[in-house]
């Protein structure tokens, strides 16, 4: 059977974007994404707008609104962030069976790996983030968990026949060794669950004219603060530290943050690399992932992903990274 998103061509694009009021130039430009389908479609006598078309069965309208409305929250609180439109009273729209919202064009460059500065401005931002995100939980997002993101994430990863049948045994019992590890990590951290972006890597912190700008919440969900922090760090101990102490600074004029938290950041990282391949098995049926991750099944891969949990295991043994 065809996947869904076979049938979003171009002229369905346009044909959505039309059907709400707005009258197009034909332009139609594709946008690197994989999860959603989004799209720059250039709009007569005015800016392009940016479509994005959710995934079919993936979230439910009430969390779909529930992204949006978090989104509202932060812009009323003058957060730079990218909102969606709202269009004839609504900001999620349907059309032919997509889902699909409008959001302004918006152009910008990702922070620079290790720039001090710039993660002391990031720090104030998110610190801004989190102090929203605090306020009052998601009612209809998963909060992200051990179970979730790391069991469930290897019950896929076995079940999918990607993994050749020599390093099976080898993945699954590093997988299991390391699930372990992470669960004690978090059995032993005491961390509250807020509303954050959930995955907050610096291509989701862009910058133009000097400010950063918040994109793309489509995964906000319920986790610990540090989630939304780690990912902004770059290169070794020794640098993660300054680079941190920066960060800190800035998000701790607007947010307080409990700096035992710090001991999730590798058990995090380690379900980030799980759930990542398991991402890759459940959408192998839309036909955008063979032609643009081909590896994806290869012994190499597989071998280089029991070597980086090898390697993650060995890094939930280190003392984690303090504040000074």
């Amino acid at each position: 059977m065809s996947h869904p998103f076979e049938t979003l061509t171009p002229d369905l694009v346009l044909d959505a974007v039309e059907s709400i009021g707005f009258l197009s130039d034909a332009r139609v430009l594709a946008l690197n994404s994989y999860e959603n389908r989004v799209y720059q479609v250039g709009i007569e006598d005015a800016e392009p707008l940016i479509a994005k078309f959710y995934r079919p069965q993936r979230w439910t309208n009430e969390a779909i609104l529930e992204e949006h409305q978090f989104t509202f929250e932060l812009a009323d609180r003058e957060v730079p962030v990218v909102a969606p439109l709202i269009h004839n009273g609504a900001s999620l729209h349907e059309h032919a069976g997509f889902r699909f919202t409008l959001f302004p064009r918006r152009g910008g460059r990702a922070p620079e790996p290790g720039n001090l500065d710039q993660l002391y401005r990031l720090g104030q931002l998110l610190g801004r983030l989190h102090a929203i995100g605090a306020t009052r939980p998601f009612e209809h997002r998963e909060a992200l968990g051990v179970k979730n993101f790391g069991h469930d994430s290897l019950d896929t990863v076995l079940q999918s026949g990607f993994v050749p049948r020599s390093l099976l045994p080898a993945y699954e019992s590093v997988a299991r060794d390391l699930l372990k590890r992470v669960e004690d990590a978090y059995a032993a951290t005491p961390h509250q669950n807020i509303r954050m972006h959930g995955d907050c890597h610096p291509g989701n912190m862009m910058c133009r004219d000097e400010v950063f700008h918040i994109v793309d919440l489509d995964d906000c969900r319920m986790g610990p603060a540090v989630q939304d922090l780690w990912m902004m760090l770059a290169g070794d101990r020794q640098e993660c530290l300054g680079q941190l102490s920066e960060l800190m600074d800035g998000y701790q004029e607007f947010h307080d943050f409990d700096p035992r938290e710090l001991a999730l950041i590798e058990p995090l990282r380690a379900l980030r690399l799980m759930h990542y391949s398991a991402w890759l098995a459940r959408r192998w049926d839309d036909p955008a992932f063979p032609r643009s991750f081909p590896w994806f099944g290869s012994e190499r891969y597989w071998g280089d992903q029991i070597l980086a949990l090898r390697e993650q295991l060995a890094a939930l043994n280190e003392e984690p990274l303090k504040l000074f």
